[in-house]
């Protein structure tokens, strides 16, 4: 249909055409705008639900450890039996029988007891010597004996002693071997001697004088170190059970030996104060 008019001016042409582009790009616009805000998309949000109220994933469990499980916490007690380092001494591991004349273990047990000297021998204490108290056991045990070989020796006393006091020797006893032995401390195997030190160096106690007691046989576990305790009530002693020469030794320093078969055993020394 021609325009009554006549043609129009060609400015006027260009500029209805541009009005009709950009009246089509914003109808195309409104059209995309409603779509998208229509809720109709799966992947637009409900803002009506609230937050972190759809259902947590699965949680798919990891493998279950192999290792073996610990059955006792760490420091927990040893309840495997007992070794015969630390026990009552005494209370016969193999069939044991207790110590002669007392209970052995204690520092005042009357095993290997002497006489005239007034001593009493136990198992008991460590005396700084690093070892625990030894089990006594019976001369019969299917323990064997500890050969001379695999035993270490020491011999602790305190430095003074106070009038009145007891001095108290310590006879320490390793077993350096890899196999529980048993080994004689009595009386008349480890022999203990006090001598005063001076020019004489004159005896003035043995345990050997005058023992009451027998054998005192203690089971020493591999690797292990025990400790015997002799008690001696400050009296001198003769062989065999005569009148000692010095019944009293006065204050001084004195020299304790051991002697045992096969072994060395480096001597100590301590002094009996004035009042």
């Amino acid at each position: 249909m021609r325009n009554p008019v006549g043609p129009l001016p060609s400015s006027i042409y260009w500029r209805r055409r541009a009005v009709a582009v950009l009246v089509i790009a914003l109808l195309a616009a409104l059209v995309a705008w409603a779509v998208t805000s229509g809720g109709g998309g799966g992947g637009a949000k409900d803002d009506g639900k609230p937050g972190g109220s759809d259902p947590a994933p699965s949680i798919t469990p990891g493998p279950s450890g192999s290792g073996p499980v610990v059955g006792q916490p760490p420091g927990g007690r040893d309840e495997s039996g007992d070794s015969g380092a630390g026990g009552d001494a005494g209370s016969g591991g193999d069939g044991g029988a207790s110590g002669a004349g007392g209970t052995a273990g204690s520092d005042t047990g009357g095993a290997g007891s002497s006489a005239s000297a007034g001593t009493s021998a136990g198992t008991g204490g460590t005396g700084g010597t690093g070892g625990t108290a030894g089990q006594q056991v019976p001369a019969g045990s299917p323990l064997p004996d500890c050969a001379p070989s695999a035993l270490r020796l020491s011999l602790r006393t305190e430095i003074s002693y106070a009038p009145g006091d007891k001095p108290e020797f310590r006879l320490g006893v390793r077993n350096t071997s890899a196999a529980d032995c048993k080994a004689d401390l009595g009386p008349k195997s480890a022999v203990l001697t006090i001598t005063e030190a001076g020019e004489d160096d004159a005896q003035v106690w043995s345990s050997a004088d005058c023992p009451e007691g027998g054998a005192v046989f203690l089971r020493i576990p591999a690797g292990a170190t025990v400790v015997h305790t002799v008690t001696w009530d400050r009296k001198g002693s003769a062989p065999r059970c005569a009148t000692p020469p010095v019944k009293s030794p006065g204050p001084g320093t004195y020299l304790l030996e051991a002697e045992v078969p096969g072994a060395t055993v480096q001597p100590a020394s301590f002094v009996l104060a004035k009042d």
